[in-house]
């Protein structure tokens, strides 16, 4: 089976797309799997990285502000289709699967029209742009969230399957998970906190109070956070000015490169809301606190954690003035009721979805299939 995977732009684009590529390669060694993204996107980085060939076909999004970039969008908008079909027509694939991202219209729109089998992957509680566009040309839906269907008119094309990962977040007991990494046995509340790999400084600021006035120093707690790269230095002086240093519970890291091990051993876990990350807290069963990016188009963070707070599965807190006082009532409110986290964590369990690669790759075979058949 030859297949064209295509999404860009962000890693909550990217990720979803590896994982497919990874399962499809799992079950049919022979494959041939190659990327489309924009000469622009994080996919630059993380599809060589797994080991995929990537392609570029250029195409960006129109501002909503009047602005010059538009006229260069547009363009783009009119040329990239005919980028795609020439893309397709030298690789030949049997299918084509889009994650989201502007990229994947053109590659997306372009296969559906030669006839190739054609699918797409929301991760988001409300389907994006790309998506909406796409819905009524190609031959399957996947979602993360059911509430995404709510906006799609092809009810008929609609699969929910969670949100294919690329470790599905299988983990050692916390018990252990605490003993690799060394905190104490007498810790009885782990907190991990993080705003993401670059880093956000509110996230940084709010997790700093909370150290403050809860955290630093209170028998029985262990809190970790992770800064981001771009925040780092920043986030580093304001952790000695405050005085957290002096605090052997807490500790800080750039980034975390042992996350499941992380998320194992945690009771609290504080952080943004992306699909990807909802998904992986909803799979451990980990009581959340979210802190959605307000950065984010059409506000798809808040979305993703209000389908999980509406169930009772998570805190939401709103980035604002107040975010760090918040955070710390409503840290101090679970910390002192582990039966409010239990029920927590047995709620978002009910968001999980541990068969998402398996039933994607089952069902990416039936659609080539049926084409292959007609």
């Amino acid at each position: 089976m030859r297949v064209l995977m295509t999404g860009g732009g962000t890693g909550g684009h990217v990720n979803p797309a590896i994982a497919i590529a990874d399962t499809i390669k799992q079950n049919d060694p022979t494959a041939e799997i190659a990327f489309v993204g924009t000469p622009r996107g994080i996919e630059n980085k993380l599809v060589p990285a797994a080991g995929y060939k990537l392609y570029h076909v250029d195409v960006r999004g129109i501002r909503r502000s009047l602005s010059p970039a538009n006229i260069r969008a547009a363009w783009l908008a009119l040329t990239s289709p005919i980028k795609a079909k020439k893309l397709i027509r030298e690789f030949r694939p049997d299918l084509v699967v889009g994650t989201g991202g502007y990229v994947s219209w053109p590659v997306v729109k372009a296969a559906a029209g030669m006839g190739i089998a054609t699918a797409l992957h929301e991760s988001n509680a409300a389907p994006g742009m790309t998506v909406k566009m796409l819905s009524g040309a190609v031959d399957r839906i996947y979602l993360n969230f059911s509430s995404a269907g709510n906006a799609i008119r092809e009810k008929d094309k609609l699969m929910t399957v969670g949100c294919p990962m690329k470790s599905v977040g299988a983990s050692v007991p916390k018990s252990e998970a605490r003993r690799r990494l060394g905190i104490p046995d007498s810790v009885s509340c782990v907190i991990l906190s993080f705003g993401g790999s670059l880093g956000a400084e509110k996230v940084n600021d709010a997790v700093f109070t909370l150290m403050e006035r809860f955290s630093g120093g209170r028998e029985g707690v262990w809190h970790t956070h992770a800064t981001g790269s771009i925040e780092k230095d920043i986030a580093a002086g304001w952790f000695k000015e405050r005085g957290l240093d002096q605090y052997s519970n807490l500790e800080i890291s750039e980034y975390i490169y042992d996350m499941p091990l992380r998320m194992a051993a945690a009771d609290i876990v504080i952080c943004r809301a992306g699909a990807m990350t909802v998904s992986e807290l909803a799979l451990m069963g980990k009581c959340a606190v979210f802190i959605p990016s307000p950065n984010v188009t059409d506000d798809q963070q808040y979305k993703n954690a209000k389908a999980l707070a509406d169930g009772g599965a998570a805190v939401i807190i709103r980035e604002n003035a107040e975010t760090g006082a918040t955070l710390c009532k409503t840290v101090e409110r679970l910390y002192s009721s582990p039966e409010v986290r239990r029920n927590m964590e047995e709620k978002i369990k009910k968001f999980a979805s541990p068969n998402a690669n398996r039933d994607i790759y089952n069902d990416l075979v039936r659609l080539v299939k049926s084409k292959e058949s007609k």
